[in-house]
């Protein structure tokens, strides 16, 4: 039978991939934002920092530079504590920003049951077209040449046939939609899995899991997410073969708007395996970039069903103005409670 071996959760940010001097074009992006999601409702700069603590002091040459350090480190520990694991293949847990899903068809959870999928570079004109500042993190989650990732048909459709018998009618994608970019590519979520985690020439399959985080009317609650989660930890440790499985929540923590509050419980929540807290986080407080805590839920669940604990956490929230808009970043890991 299959086990659960390892897990980790790792933020995906632009600013994971942008070192500090460049954060600043993100910084004025920011300012020119009238929708700031924080807490449940939606500021312009101008007010959010008016309600708000100055962060400035957070926001210094210094100050950025030495969370680009630590966020750059505690990747490195991810990387190590994957490979100490040697997975066989990697089910990895992230949220499209409608990157291949649109409103033609928004599912709730989707498992692409392909053979392989292509993880596409970008064009010159696709990133003459993105927003300011999201070009060069861009990059980072892509490789330079176009390569064919391997996955595991035979484990997805297990996942979704068991998920349907455990009550999810999850969404099956055998061929991913062309999407915005028009190539039919796995996007960043899961991109950047592979080309700062396993390393961008990794042969480790995977397997794709969608949560529609960040879009309405369906964005799933935090209990279907993590109820979400355990169905697939049954499903995995049910597996009929021989194999070592590895997991990921790919994304988070807050963002755009950066609540230290709201992490710290979270971690928190996750380090006690506290499923009345993971199960009742408001759906107010999982907006805009926040809103892919739900990944981390999703695999919280899992985690409960397969005898993983959490074994090591690290936090940094990087800020990029004084009205505290940035990306906390999260860097997680679980490992086996009987090994």
């Amino acid at each position: 039978m299959a086990t659960v071996v390892t897990a980790i959760g790792c933020s995906h940010g632009p600013q994971l991939k942008t070192p500090p001097e460049g954060w600043a074009e993100r910084g004025r992006a920011d300012r020119r934002n009238r929708s700031l999601e924080f807490q449940g409702k939606a500021y312009d700069f101008d007010t959010l920092r008016s309600l708000r603590e100055d962060f400035s002091a957070q926001c210094t040459t210094e100050a950025m530079q030495a969370n680009w350090d630590a966020s750059q480190e505690a990747m490195d520990r991810l990387s190590r504590h994957v490979a100490d694991a040697d997975v066989d293949v990697l089910v990895i847990v992230s949220s499209d920003h409608k990157e291949i899903f649109g409103d033609e068809l928004l599912p709730a959870f989707a498992i692409y049951w392909g053979d392989d999928v292509p993880h596409v570079p970008f064009t010159d004109a696709q990133l003459a077209a993105m927003a300011p500042g999201l070009a060069d993190a861009a990059r980072g989650d892509v490789p330079d040449e176009m390569i064919v990732r391997p996955c595991r048909p035979d484990l997805a459709r297990h996942l979704i046939e068991q998920a349907g018998q455990a009550g999810f009618d999850v969404a099956a994608s055998r061929s991913l939609p062309a999407g915005r970019y028009d190539n039919h590519g796995i996007p960043h979520g899961w991109g950047f899995i592979y080309q700062r985690i396993l390393g961008e020439h990794s042969t480790v399959p995977f397997v794709p899991v969608f949560i529609n985080t960040f879009y309405e009317p369906n964005p799933p609650t935090a209990a279907r997410s993590y109820h979400f989660g355990r169905a697939l930890g049954r499903a995995l440790a049910a597996f009929p073969h021989d194999l070592r499985i590895g997991v990921v929540a790919s994304g988070g923590l807050s963002h755009f708007v950066i609540d230290e509050d709201l992490d710290r419980d979270f971690l928190a929540a996750l380090e006690a395996d506290d499923e009345n807290y993971l199960t009742t986080v408001d759906p107010a407080l999982m907006r805009s970039g926040s809103s892919e805590l739900r990944n981390w839920i999703a695999v919280a669940g899992i985690a409960a069903e397969t005898s993983l604990a959490v074994d090591s956490t690290d936090y940094r929230p990087c800020y990029r103005t004084e009205a505290g808009t940035g990306n906390a970043m999260g860097f997680v890991t679980w490992s086996r409670t009987d090994d």
